[in-house]
């Protein structure tokens, strides 16, 4: 069955060709997150003043206050995946002092408590706060992508299926190792796909554009063109709806990117004589990010990771980690994802026995130190040195700033 969509503007085409049972055959070896169900999916602007409620939520952060009459009382932000949620338990019966104990050393509670509304706001009022002892579905608890996750994983697997070996065996070799943790995890903290299924929609975003410059047009450089005339269309689109006030005019998304992507463009036409290497980039693409799997901490976060790439390590302790929101891990924001994935890549080759010229290895490890492009960026070289660098910097940057287009994750 042929699936064709677009993406970009609907200006790049998404294309592949899989049969049901090769749909089937990738959801069993690498099935998608369960999403949350039925009260799994409270959201308090739903609920009425006065409601009672059940529900299972993360705590942000809490601080103990003093009302008017100087009785200390629990302020609360709890979150979900709907949002935040402001809450507050009174000190009835010396529950400040016997609850402050339970929010030191846990983060998720099963949450009883009435709905209150002031001024348009509402709120909770705790009664009881009862700590998770088990296992956490991490999508009841935090954002997520609403695109289809199925659809995101088989158009994944269907691009890795295409490769040739022995680049098609260290990318299913990677994701057979870590898809649990690579499926769930987000791409940033704030500023693009950050939100849980960030990093896998990110990661098929790249490719979408890399398939485009490198499959659907005859020249890389003609391709590249292409899309940098459609930011240009797009920041003008912008820049108009902002002129005529239009209340549902986006952002500037757009704003101060052309001339960085014709720099690229100018560092990239360095490269016209040589052709790019479509396998080699389709697997460091899978790579660029995959780091992120240990740069970002946040609940229901695991660590095979680690311990894959630091076997004799001892004292891990992970176990006394308190989860809650996104945030950066306090041992891999140390290294930061970009490090993270080439020893990621080297490992698994050698996990793996795969057999690959030094040249190769080198190229790839170079795609994902130089995939931000610039220093100042966090590139971990000076510039791109390799016509894949250059793709893989400039279809990372087109889709990270797109993604704060879309109006839906």
């Amino acid at each position: 069955m042929t699936n064709t969509q677009f993406y970009f503007y609907k200006q790049v085409p998404i294309t592949y060709n899989l049969s049901e049972d090769e749909r089937e055959k990738i959801l069993q070896q690498f099935p998608v997150p369960e999403l949350p169900q039925g009260d799994e999916q409270f959201n308090l602007e739903n609920e009425t003043q006065g409601n009672r409620i059940h529900v299972r939520l993360l705590v942000n952060d809490y601080q103990v206050q003093l009302t008017k009459t100087n009785k200390q009382f629990l302020k609360i932000r709890f979150s979900n995946n709907a949002g935040i949620i402001n809450a507050k338990v009174w000190d009835n019966q010396g529950a400040v002092d016997r609850l402050l104990p339970e929010l030191e050393k846990h983060t998720v509670f099963d949450v009883s408590g009435r709905v209150d509304e002031f001024n348009g706001f509402k709120s909770l009022t705790v009664d009881q706060l009862i700590p998770c002892e088990e296992d956490i579905n991490p999508f009841s608890l935090l954002p997520y992508t609403k695109q289809d996750l199925e659809w995101i994983t088989i158009e994944l697997f269907s691009y890795l299926s295409e490769l040739e070996q022995p680049y098609r065996d260290i990318s299913f070799s990677a994701m057979t190792r870590f898809w649990n943790q690579f499926r769930i995890r987000p791409a940033a903290m704030g500023y693009h796909h950050n939100y849980l299924g960030g990093l896998l929609k990110h990661t098929v975003g790249l490719m979408r554009f890399a398939r485009y410059v490198l499959k659907f047009q005859e020249d890389p450089f003609k391709a590249t063109m292409k899309l940098i005339h459609i930011v240009e269309k797009a920041h003008k689109n912008e820049l108009w709806a902002q002129i005529q006030n239009d209340e549902n005019s986006q952002p500037l998304v757009w704003k101060d990117t052309i001339d960085h992507l014709y720099k690229m463009f100018y560092g990239m036409m360095q490269y016209k004589d040589t052709t790019p290497n479509y396998d080699l980039i389709m697997t460091s693409i899978l790579f660029h990010d995959i780091g992120k799997i240990l740069e970002y901490d946040h609940a229901g976060k695991t660590f095979e990771a680690f311990q894959f790439l630091f076997p004799t390590a001892t004292e891990l302790n992970f176990e006394h980690r308190k989860q809650a929101g996104i945030t950066m891990d306090e041992l891999g924001v140390m290294v930061g994802h970009i490090p993270y994935g080439v020893l990621f890549l080297t490992k698994v080759i050698e996990a793996e026995n795969i057999q690959l010229s030094l040249e190769i290895i080198h190229l790839m490890s170079h795609c994902i130190l130089c995939h931000h492009g610039l220093p100042e960026w966090g590139s971990a070289v000076r510039s791109p040195q390799t016509i894949e660098g250059y793709i893989i910097h400039i279809v990372d940057y087109l889709d990270s700033r797109y993604e704060n287009t879309e109006r839906i994750k």
